[in-house]
């Protein structure tokens, strides 16, 4: 987090943003705009047709305050959990208040959200301004401050849960993974693993060498083996995981060397006494050979050692997503195929599974699925000819798709009763 020193009057609650950041002697410094999340038709129509009447209090959640400030730290998520018993069905708290919430993505700290009832229908109001900005100033004497910067709208989920997710794992073919360029060598060759700040060399296949031109990648995430991600129900290979373990820069490209090798030539001779052929010298010039020349990477960052071997693939741009929480159009049923977390068979509340449906099958951001708990298989002992039963899945909890590829995506388990682990279902939310 950043840290200025400004000298700006200090603003009322409730602000959107700061309007300047005023150095010590200096010019002001123009506030980045509020970044322009979309707003889906499908949620735009539940807001409309909520914020004409409000919701039932039964969907209200037991404990939901008259009031609330929105406060540093929350989240999206969070408070819709305050008002609501589903806080996936963000487009009915956000309809609870259209009037005065245009956007809702924009909700800033500092905002007061007011619960009113009414008979049995209950509105979500903010009684200042449009979009959580200010409709009056407070005016106090300028005095130097240490302000933390950072004052921008929530985030649906808490960003440090999903962050690593968002760049490390990276979901390929086999085929992808082995033709990847991979590290040959160190650049300290009494050394086996390379960290920050060390180099090391690399190489492409023969028919796609690693090479720096314009056009082509230079900055590269370095992975290890890839774990087969297997589908719990088909035994089908869905993609390989790669193991994130760090990032490197393209230093200088693949080429080639030749090299001088003396080399005896001989020619048969007739010996002069037993009158067989033996080979005669007849000279010794030089042979050019061409060896390749790895190319040269630096480790720019390491979340572990690498070593020769480790696969680097193209860094992909980076990507600012606003997860608005929805279900599914149409039905969709899910299994789990991976529970992340080193020697972890079980996922708890904020940890991330990954799925067996991906893009092909429909699956979006934001999707919210309920986690469903396997029912028992056991023997009917009321019955006399002892029948095997299978007992109905349980609801244990929800969780929201975060991250895509084209067959798996990964979640981020919001609720939970009980431990989620491979094979558990996940449909449609209820």
């Amino acid at each position: 987090m950043k840290h200025m020193l400004t000298s700006a009057p200090r603003r009322c609650a409730g602000v959107v943003g700061l309007s300047a950041l005023l150095l010590l002697g200096a010019t002001p410094v123009q506030a980045q705009p509020a970044p322009k999340f979309p707003v889906a038709s499908g949620q735009r129509t539940t807001a409309q047709q909520v914020a004409s009447q409000g919701v039932p209090l039964s969907a209200l959640a037991p404990n939901a305050p008259d009031e609330y400030t929105v406060r540093r730290g929350d989240t999206l998520w969070g408070i819709s959990g305050l008002f609501l018993r589903s806080p996936w069905r963000w487009p009915e708290l956000w309809g609870m208040n259209l009037a005065d919430i245009r956007n809702p993505h924009l909700i800033y700290p500092g905002q007061r959200l007011f619960l009113e009832r009414v008979g049995d229908r209950a509105l979500l109001r903010a009684r200042r301004g449009v979009d959580g900005a200010p409709t009056e100033t407070v005016r106090v004497s300028p005095r130097n401050r240490v302000e933390m910067l950072g004052t921008g709208p929530l985030p649906t989920l808490d960003p440090r849960l999903i962050e690593p997710f968002l760049a490390e794992p990276l979901v390929v073919d086999d085929d992808t993974f082995q033709r990847a360029p991979r590290i040959v060598a160190l650049a300290d060759q009494s050394r086996v693993l390379v960290a920050k700040g060390d180099r090391a060399y690399a190489r492409g296949p023969a028919d796609a060498p690693l090479l720096k031109a314009a056009g082509l990648p230079t900055d590269f995430r370095v992975f290890r083996t890839a774990t087969p991600l297997k589908d719990p129900v088909s035994g089908e290979i869905l993609g390989y995981e790669g193991q994130y373990v760090g990032q490197a820069e393209l230093a200088r490209g693949e080429s080639e060397a030749q090299q001088e090798v003396h080399a005896v030539r001989y020619q048969p001779a007739r010996s002069p006494t037993a009158g067989e052929l033996s080979p005669e010298p007849a000279s010794t010039e030089p042979e050019r050979t061409v060896m390749p020349v790895p190319a040269t990477v630096d480790i720019t960052r390491s979340k572990e050692e690498m070593r020769p071997g480790d696969r680097l693939l193209p860094e992909p741009p980076r990507e600012f997503r606003s997860y608005v929480p929805h279900a599914p159009d149409s039905p969709l049923e899910a299994r789990v195929v991976l529970v992340h977390g080193s020697s972890v068979r079980y996922a708890g509340q904020n940890q991330i599974v990954v799925i067996n449906k991906g893009l092909r099958d429909g699956v979006e951001h934001g999707h919210v699925l309920t986690l469903l708990s396997a029912g028992a298989r056991m023997v009917d002992k009321t019955d006399q000819a002892r029948t095997r039963i299978q007992l109905p899945d349980e609801r244990n909890g929800v969780a929201m798709v975060f991250r895509l590829f084209d067959r798996v995506a990964y979640a981020l388990v919001m609720e939970i009763s009980q431990p989620v682990q491979v094979g558990d279902k996940l449909v449609g939310p209820y």
